[in-house]
């Protein structure tokens, strides 16, 4: 189970941290990934992190914007970011997906297994 927090209203150019917290002993055998979605378009993939966090990719929209990281001894996945827009606006969900290799990872929604509920992220202009 995945509870992803840290969604709210902020204005354009702050920061915010989203959290996602997994339930169970086998989170550093999975890989993260983070995607949001908006009424009526697609989820968007935004960053995938390996299940040990030696490789982490972002979608080029949040390149240099957002980090990913990991903290695998309290089952966390994170999400900082900053200089947010409000085309951010959207619920934001964390994903996960158990591997057996250290070094996969996913940008398609489809792959992974497991979802949060979402957090909604609301930025104001």
């Amino acid at each position: 189970q995945l509870q992803a927090s840290g969604g709210g209203l902020v204005q354009a150019g702050d920061s915010l941290r989203l959290s996602c917290a997994a339930s169970g002993r086998t989170f550093s055998s999975k890989v993260m990934g983070w995607f949001r979605q908006v009424p009526g378009k697609e989820r968007e993939f935004l960053a995938t992190i390996t299940s040990s966090g030696v490789r982490i990719s972002y979608a080029d929209s949040v390149k240099g914007r957002f980090t990913c990281s990991r903290d695998n001894a309290k089952n966390t996945v994170y999400l900082h970011m900053n200089s947010l827009k409000p085309e951010d606006t959207a619920v934001y969900y964390c994903a996960a997906k158990t591997v057996s290799s250290v070094y996969y990872s996913s940008l398609k929604a489809d792959d992974y297994d497991y979802w949060g509920q979402g957090t909604l992220v609301t930025v104001s202009s």
